[in-house]
């Protein structure tokens, strides 16, 4: 099925990341690259690749990337797969790709996702699979808080195999980039009203930073990978520490 997907790749300052992710995408004749002005290497190594097309559009919200990326790339093949800089795809999912039968009401496929730190697989992590690889004209997308989800049409079935989260740009990096993640979703907490029974304790208790080091350093057994165990788990406490403080300055501020 290599010959019928078009994987696309959104792009900012990922020179840490994307020459090992393009390495993985060989199998297929187009690669979309949506980068949003980057001023790193970003750009230059993803143009050393015959199979890529680089694409440079400002950033405004996921949303509109992705949906740039679907309708206006000239993509022709019947499925996408959207993927970021930092997915490195496992080659047992290569070759179950290669492999696919889709049956015609089958409309799309969720990945799982293996996290890494610094190349290190971890046992256990708070990525969900979500349904990456999607027939063109059936799916569509969404804002969802600081991120975008991918809605579809029909049928979703689960591939086999993970693709490997595997971010290696630096600390100060991730930092930022969750600062912004989580004003956007301290938004979406706050409002909303039907949440799951995480994002209501994110929003209610503060208490969930302790409860998440706890959980997912000895329930889910990241104690066992130990310093990159460690440090996704200082990850995730931190990130709902700055969620909680988005949350608490809604309320100091009236809103």
């Amino acid at each position: 099925m290599h010959a019928h997907i078009t994987p696309a790749v959104l792009t900012f300052n990922e020179a840490p990341n994307i020459g090992r992710m393009l390495e993985r995408l060989a199998w297929a004749k187009d690669v979309v690259v949506i980068d949003s002005g980057s001023s790193d290497e970003t750009v230059a190594i993803a143009k050393r690749f015959p199979n890529v097309r680089v694409f440079v559009r400002p950033f405004d919200t996921h949303w509109d990337q992705w949906t740039f990326a679907q309708k206006e790339t000239g993509i022709r093949t019947e499925w996408m797969m959207r993927l970021d800089a930092d997915y490195i795809l496992s080659e047992p999912l290569i070759e179950e790709l290669r492999t696919l039968v889709p049956a015609e009401d089958v409309s799309a496929y969720n990945t799982r996702f293996v996290y890494c730190i610094h190349g290190k697989p971890l046992r256990a992590s708070v990525y969900p699979p979500r349904p990456r690889l999607f027939r063109v004209a059936r799916g569509r997308f969404y804002e969802d808080g600081h991120a975008d989800e991918t809605a579809v049409e029909g049928r979703i079935l689960d591939l086999i195999h993970p693709i490997f989260h595997d971010d290696r740009k630096p600390i100060l990096y991730w930092i930022g980039s969750q600062a912004r993640y989580m004003a956007l979703e301290s938004a979406k907490v706050a409002q909303e009203r039907n949440l799951n029974l995480p994002d209501r304790l994110r929003r209610d208790t503060s208490l969930m930073p302790f409860i998440t080091f706890f959980y997912m350093l000895f329930v889910r057994g990241l104690i066992l990978d130990g310093t990159a165990g460690l440090h996704y788990v200082l990850q995730r406490t931190l990130a709902d520490i700055m969620l909680k403080l988005y949350l608490v300055d809604r309320r100091v501020r009236g809103k």
